[in-house]
């Protein structure tokens, strides 16, 4: 197999067996000319820096820094993020569910992926997979600490099943000790996970 002198310039020469199949796919493609590379990467470009996680842990700072934003989100999600400026595919009927010390949301989709890409941007691998889709409905304690997430047993688990229709953003427990921060501050303290609701703050 020839060598390539520039692979040598890149730590990550080596590609995995996937990433030659979408990389020849990508190449045939824009050979016969169905796509265009510069569209893809402004495609890419977008869910990494104008929509994703960050988007959401804008509008759950905001939540927990002004109460009437708080009270609009769980009311009227879609209105209230919209609000912001997030919205777009994905993120049109959008439903907000509020931790508790009382109840603990996780979100799923069970038919196949269906996830809010305004606020979290795309969906993680895990969150795709069969093993999530199932046992998040099933067994939703076991799959919490499967992430690390160990609640109270008086803590009860509701899992929300995303659909084409409406998306979910849970809107975790605000972190003890942070009345003082910014709501920059804030949201650099929100994860995607915790607006998932597979990870605690």
């Amino acid at each position: 197999m020839a060598s390539h002198s520039h692979e040598h310039d890149h730590d990550h020469s080596t590609l995995s067996e996937m990433d030659v199949r979408v990389r020849a796919l990508e190449t045939l493609l824009t050979q016969k000319g169905y796509i265009d590379p510069a569209g893809i990467d402004r495609i890419i470009e977008t869910y990494e820096n104008e929509v994703g996680p960050h988007n959401g842990a804008q509008v759950v700072a905001k939540a927990w820094a002004e109460p009437e934003f708080k009270a609009w989100l769980l009311q009227d999600a879609s209105a209230a993020i919209a609000s912001l400026g997030f919205t777009g595919r994905q993120g049109e009927h959008m439903v907000a569910v509020e931790n508790t010390t009382d109840q603990h949301n996780m979100v799923v989709c069970t038919l196949c992926s269906c996830y809010p890409w305004p606020v979290l941007g795309l969906p993680p691998v895990w969150y795709k997979s069969a093993a999530y889709r199932s046992r998040a409905v099933i067994e939703p304690r076991k799959v919490l600490a499967d992430f690390g997430v160990a609640l109270p047993e008086s803590t009860r688990i509701r899992v929300w099943d995303s659909t084409a229709e409406v998306r979910y953003l849970v809107l975790p427990k605000r972190p003890a000790g942070t009345d003082n921060l910014s709501q920059a501050d804030l949201a650099a303290l929100v994860t995607r996970d915790a607006m998932i609701g597979t990870a605690l703050l």
